[in-house]
């Protein structure tokens, strides 16, 4: 005999799941709760995740149904959370919780020089800054050689011009791959991230204004049959 009338259902692992949480929080509704701005945060499945961790083809509504009330367990203050509430929301959590993770301190040399990455497009630049006058040297070249666009020149340095750095730093960098665009902006993204090393309370005002955000957006890929990625041959009737 199966043990679970789920056994005869399309989803087995998850019914008995659901039905479980569903009991355990009609036995311990009761129970003395946390407001959820004082509860620990937890790295909870999302639903791919949930898929592949039990192998069955979980629709989001009824997911999203079974994770509210794994959430209301999850406030249950912890001196008085049961072990039955405890593994019961262990299938729920992910094996990592990203919650706990640190930032890795990126330290300044002996030189008096931090270090940043950047990427845009199929460009990548690597860029150090130290305390100076605004000198900048992109590939031992200066910024009107290196960049022929003001805008382009604009974009690069745009960082520092935000948050009013451009006096206090010299900038050395190593650009390469892409266009003139996509090498600028990752300049951008790397000199932003080598600032942030400086003075660690820029990092908000560099990410409103769009300098440490990693922009994804590339050029979409031809199509067999299709002029471009998108446009299509003319179309002749006859």
């Amino acid at each position: 005999m199966p043990v679970s009338p789920s056994y005869f259902s399309r989803l087995p692992h998850f019914n008995d799941s659901f039905v479980h949480v569903q009991e355990l929080n009609r036995k311990y509704a009761r129970l003395p709760t946390l407001h959820p701005s004082q509860v620990e945060r937890v790295a909870w499945k999302t639903k791919d995740q949930y898929r592949l961790s039990i192998g069955e083809h979980v629709k989001a509504r009824d997911y999203a149904a079974c994770i509210a009330l794994v959430k209301r367990l999850n406030q249950i203050h912890p001196d008085l959370m049961p072990e039955e509430v405890k593994a019961g929301l262990q299938p729920f959590k992910r094996n990592i919780n990203i919650f706990l993770n640190r930032p890795k301190s990126v330290p300044i040399d002996q030189f008096g020089r931090s270090h940043g990455v950047g990427k845009r497009k199929s460009s990548i630049a690597r860029a150090w800054l130290v305390e100076g006058t605004g000198e900048v040297l992109i590939n031992g070249k200066p910024m009107n050689e290196a960049f022929g666009r003001v805008h382009d020149r604009e974009s690069a340095l745009w960082g520092l011009k935000s948050t009013d750095r451009l006096d206090k730093y010299n900038v050395w960098a190593l650009v390469g791959g892409g266009g003139s665009t996509g090498q600028a902006e990752a300049l951008a993204m790397a000199i932003a991230k080598a600032l942030i090393v400086h003075e660690p309370p820029l990092k908000t005002p560099l990410r409103r204004a769009g300098c440490i955000t990693r922009d994804p957006r590339t050029v979409e890929r031809k199509k067999p049959g299709h002029v471009k990625a998108r446009k299509s041959p003319a179309w002749v009737k006859r």
